[in-house]
């Protein structure tokens, strides 16, 4: 199957950036919110990421205008009934997953249609048996920034169908222009099993007084060859972000690796959540942290 009507489920950051690269690739995209405010600040994050990539030269004037022209917003999951694709991207909630999941399965009529989740903890095969068709669910793992990041992990279920792991890659890779690495439906894949221990680690070790943020970061970037250092990645993706998934992870497996410090949670109460609130571990334009 190649799908070419997309629906998005969750506006914020990444749902916006999924919707945005679709649109990018000639799709027709359908976003949802929780409300009409939230589709609606759905619709501000999608055209300010399209304007941006004209801006950069990844859009001419043309594109920008017709990718405008297939993104349409809403709230209600019933309008994504004639949906191929769709991908789900809301918050780190396994009962809302679960919840809407089993909507999805009954609601989009495209009986081999791809039912994704960009979860980074959760298991696949958990969501695929709350739904009616598990061979339809599989795990697509986006990285923050979306434009950005050319990976997206691909994870199967028990019961994800070849059918439905060869439409997911083709789209990741082929419609997208993404790399994919391909996981066990195991706790945090590949990237967050390895990555969730090493940020908090790096939190730890703020908070026990052995090095500034500044130096811990300039440690790993200049000392291993890091792009960035792992505080400065916490706030690229969210304190509060990476806070969920470390408590998921330590839900799901025991290990004390996956506690969160006592610091994170403080920041996270301070309203300090990294880029998006303008002050993390470090401070940023509050302008262009919106």
């Amino acid at each position: 199957m190649s799908a070419r009507r997309v629906g998005v489920v969750g506006g914020g950051t990444m749902g916006a950036g999924i919707a945005a690269e679709c649109l990018r690739s000639g799709l027709d995209v359908h976003v949802l919110g929780t409300g009409p405010a939230s589709a609606e600040r759905a619709r501000t994050r999608v055209l300010r990421l399209l304007d941006r990539a004209l801006a950069k030269g990844h859009l001419d004037e043309r594109q920008r205008a017709a990718a405008e022209t297939r993104a349409r917003f809403g709230h209600d999951t019933d309008e994504l009934a004639d949906r191929q694709f769709v991908i789900e991207a809301v918050p780190e909630d396994r009962e809302a997953k679960l919840r809407l999941f089993t909507t999805l399965a009954k609601t989009v009529e495209e009986p081999h249609a791809v039912l994704a989740s960009t979860t980074s903890s959760l298991s696949i095969t958990d969501l695929g048996n709350a739904t009616s068709r598990p061979g339809n669910v599989i795990g697509l793992h986006f990285f923050n920034p979306v434009p950005a990041m050319p990976l997206v992990e691909v994870i199967r279920s028990l019961h994800t169908s070849d059918r439905t792991a060869q439409d997911a890659e083709t789209f990741v890779t082929d419609v997208l222009g993404k790399e994919t690495v391909r996981a066990e439906d195991r706790c945090g894949f590949v990237v967050n099993a390895l990555l969730i221990p090493y940020l908090l680690s790096a939190v730890r070790m703020y908070e026990s007084g052995v090095a500034t943020p500044e130096d811990i970061d300039r440690g790993m970037a200049l000392g291993c060859g890091h792009p960035m250092g792992p505080l400065a990645v916490l706030d690229l993706i969210g304190l509060d972000t990476i806070a969920d998934v470390a408590r998921t992870m330590e839900r799901r497996t025991g290990d004390p690796h996956h506690a969160v410090p006592p610091l994170l949670d403080r920041l996270i109460e301070e309203g300090r959540l990294g880029r998006k609130s303008g002050r993390g571990f470090h401070r940023y334009d509050t302008q262009a942290a919106r």
